[in-house]
């Protein structure tokens, strides 16, 4: 599926033996998919502007995406998993298999009816708490504050 920021264009498909309620289920469910692949696009993008941030995948096929920081800043995806926590987000952040340790990443997963207004929230949020992190003078682990790499729910 390509993300496009055109308009979802209903075009109902039944089929055989389905019934209205089938198809209007459908076009809703491929709506509220179109919208969060949309949603999720512009926000990695927005994401991957910021400067600290790379962008490991785009979420243009699926609403999931992949971002890491970059090397020399004062914080890891540990410290900003945990400072968006403190906002309500949940946006979990990992250390990759053997292997590739050396890569941690935070996992951006949006939800159905995740909009393009909707994710302004979690940027304007990046936009408050990244200049504090940025203050920080190395990350937080190399200080001894464990890394937090999952939520219990």
């Amino acid at each position: 599926m390509q993300a496009s920021l055109e308009p979802v264009v209903e075009q109902p498909t039944a089929a055989s033996g389905s019934g209205a309620c089938h198809r209007s289920a459908r076009i809703e469910t491929q709506r509220r998919s179109s919208s969060a692949v949309c949603g999720a696009t512009y926000l990695s993008g927005k994401i991957g502007e910021l400067d600290g941030f790379r962008l490991l995948t785009r979420g243009d096929e699926l609403p999931v995406f992949a971002v890491t920081t970059d090397d020399g800043v004062p914080f890891d995806v540990f410290d900003v998993s945990r400072r968006l926590r403190e906002r309500g987000w949940q946006v979990p952040a990992y250390t990759f298999p053997a292997n590739r340790e050396d890569l941690s990443v935070l996992r951006v997963v949006c939800r159905n009816g995740f909009s393009r207004d909707l994710a302004d929230l979690p940027l304007t949020d990046l936009d408050r708490l990244v200049p504090e992190l940025r203050r920080q003078p190395v990350p937080l682990k190399e200080l001894g504050v464990p890394a937090r790499t999952g939520f219990h729910h």
